[in-house]
């Protein structure tokens, strides 16, 4: 398993268990909905590959935070 799973697991281990502080959580579930921090995703570099419906995009960060999403 590739290192932003990893982190995405751990995260969502923690809040689910309660065991990290709330404002350091990277995974939470607001009314059943899930939220994970962008830090978690960007931990190693500035894009990652979403695969959805056997497509594959690319998120990539800008210099100045914003979000990109290509196909």
């Amino acid at each position: 398993m590739n290192s932003i799973a990893n982190s995405i697991m751990e995260a969502s281990s923690r809040s689910i268990e309660g065991g990290d502080d709330q404002s350091q959580r990277k995974f939470v579930m607001l009314n059943r909905i899930r939220s994970i921090n962008s830090d978690a995703l960007f931990s190693d570099g500035d894009q990652v590959f979403i695969q959805h419906r056997g497509e594959q995009y690319l998120l990539r960060r800008t210099r100045n935070g914003k979000l990109i999403l290509t196909k």
